[in-house]
Parts: C-alpha cells; sequence; structure tokens
C-alpha cells in the first residue's frame, strides 16, 4: 500500500499550489516545466479547457482517445516538481509523462541524428528527494510507461535513445562550474556522469520518478535535446493514448475474468442446491421408509 501525502487545500477546497480540485484532472497528465509549453500541448488535445493557472503551474484538460487527460506544469527545478506531481494524484492523477527539454552529456548523445531521449532512470543529483526516501533508491520510469514511449517512436520513425538523466538542481552549475567555489566537485561528477553513460541534464526528472514510486503512480519522461521540437509533443500524446488503450483492454479482460468468476461461483451454487436437495429427498425417502418399516414390525 502507497503511502499518500496529506493534502493541503485553500479557501476554496482546491489543491494550494496548482488550484485544482478532484474532477478538474484526468488520470493521464503531461507534466512540462514551462507554463506555456501547456498551451502547446493542450493543442494536441480535444475540447481542451484552460482549468487554472496559478504561480508556474498551468493546467489544461481536455480529452484523448475519449479519456480525459491533461497537462501541468511544474516549473523549474525539483520542489516544485514535486509539489506540482503530489497534488495533481491528490487530485485523481495515476500516470505521469514529463516532456521537457535537457541537454546532451556522454559522447553517445551528441549523436546529431537524435532529437531526444526516452528517460529509463535519473541520477538523483538534487536534493528534493532525499526528503522523501534515502538517496541509494533509485529514480525509475515505470516500464509500461517508457514501453509506451519507445514504442510510439517507432511507430512515427523519429530517433530518440532511451538512457539515464542526471537531474540535478544548479543551471549554472554545469554551465558556468568555473565561477563557482565548489568547482573541482562539479567538474568531478560532470567526468563520471560523462564516463558513466549519462544521456540527459535535466532538473525534474528525479523528483518525478521518486514522488510516483513512493506514491504508488505511474510516470515516465521524454525530453528533447535543446529547444523543445513537436516530434517530442508528439509522442508524449501517443504514449499516452497506447497506455488508455492498454488501460481500457486491462480492464475489459479483469471485467471478464471477474464475470466468468462470477458465473462459476453461481454455478457451484446451484450445484450444491441441487446436492443439498437431493440429499434432502434421500432424508425425507429414508425416513419414510423406516417409519413404515416400524409399523409393519408393530402389527
Amino acid at each position: 500500500m502507497a503511502i499518500q501525502s496529506k493534502e493541503v487545500l485553500n479557501e476554496e477546497g482546491k489543491q494550494y499550489h496548482i488550484q485544482c480540485k478532484k474532477g478538474d484532472v484526468g488520470k493521464y497528465v503531461l507534466v512540462p516545466g514551462d507554463p506555456f509549453r501547456t498551451d502547446a500541448i493542450a493543442q494536441m488535445f480535444d475540447d481542451p479547457v484552460l482549468v487554472a493557472h496559478n504561480r508556474e503551474h498551468k493546467t489544461w484538460t481536455g480529452t484523448l482517445n475519449g479519456e480525459k487527460v491533461s497537462v501541468t506544469s511544474t516549473g523549474m527545478g525539483g520542489p516544485s516538481a514535486a509539489i506540482a506531481i503530489e497534488e495533481l494524484i491528490h487530485c485523481g492523477a495515476e500516470t505521469f509523462i514529463r516532456v521537457g527539454t535537457c541537454g546532451r552529456i556522454c559522447p553517445e548523445s551528441y549523436d546529431e541524428r537524435l532529437e531526444g531521449v526516452i528517460i529509463t532512470g535519473a541520477v538523483r543529483d538534487e536534493g528534493t528527494t532525499v526528503h522523501y526516501v534515502p538517496i541509494e533508491y533509485p529514480a525509475m520510469a515505470d516500464r509500461h510507461v517508457t514501453d509506451a514511449l519507445a514504442r510510439a517512436c517507432e511507430a512515427k520513425g523519429y530517433k530518440f535513445a532511451e538512457g539515464v538523466a542526471q537531474s540535478k538542481d544548479s543551471f549554472y552549475g554545469q554551465h558556468d562550474p568555473d565561477s563557482m567555489p565548489n568547482s573541482g566537485r562539479l567538474h568531478q561528477r560532470w567526468e563520471a556522469w560523462e564516463k558513466s553513460g549519462v544521456m540527459a541534464s535535466e532538473m525534474e526528472t528525479a523528483a518525478l520518478f521518486i514522488v510516483s514510486m513512493i506514491r504508488g503512480v505511474r510516470a515516465g519522461a521524454i525530453m528533447a535535446y535543446g529547444s523543445m521540437n513537436d516530434h517530442t509533443i508528439e509522442l508524449a500524446c501517443d504514449a499516452i493514448k497506447i497506455l488508455i488503450e492498454e488501460d481500457k483492454k486491462k480492464a475489459r479482460e479483469e471485467r471478464d475474468e471477474a464475470e466468468r468468476l462470477a458465473y462459476e461461483i453461481k454455478k457451484q451454487r446451484e450445484e450444491l442446491d441441487q446436492r443439498q436437495l437431493e440429499l434432502e429427498k434421500r432424508e425425507s425417502k429414508a425416513i419414510k421408509d423406516a417409519k413404515e418399516e416400524a409399523r409393519a414390525i408393530i402389527k
């Protein structure tokens, strides 16, 4: 049983930061960092409606494949992302896909054919998630969400790698480490990520994965190298559609199995009732025969 956080509500009964309540968002939510990016993503929905915009958190809700879906911006960095995910879960969200941008790290990531990367796990090079669980605990994407992203990518033929991201707290620690008193440590760790095959550097994925794992929901991520591109948004939406259809299929199978079991139980009960009736008839006949035999003996 996953541990859930306590709700912090405003005077209107809405989540304190994202300003949403139960019913405002779908079970499936895309989570970019940039509030303005939600507008572009919402245009991929059917009948999108702006639900809320408070601080860095902007939420639209529409449908894909007839299912309610939403997009909410997390803002920059782990603390803001963790808040958004916690509050979206309180509103009923169950599946998340982060749609963002990232930098390149290892030599393989500099392949110019690559548009971006599907994130399979994250280096917890940040401070938010240690407030949830010790640093040894891995930040991992849900395998079903990752598979949906990979299948969507394969279907469209777009060039996205799969790999690990480094989630950090300091943008300038990456881009200008020599200006930091701690520059030696920053250079040493960056070299370690290069040699370890880390494919991307960004700021929110570790928080998304850890919060989702601790709270018992699904999460994945797809990142564009450099600037956001339409393919990244398209693949995220296609992956959501795949998950919707798979979840519908699973629900049908579970319903059919439940109906089958209910039928079997009903059938077994009917058989038991029939056996009980037969036993009662036999007992009644035996008693009747015994009485007749007793009367015959008395005579």
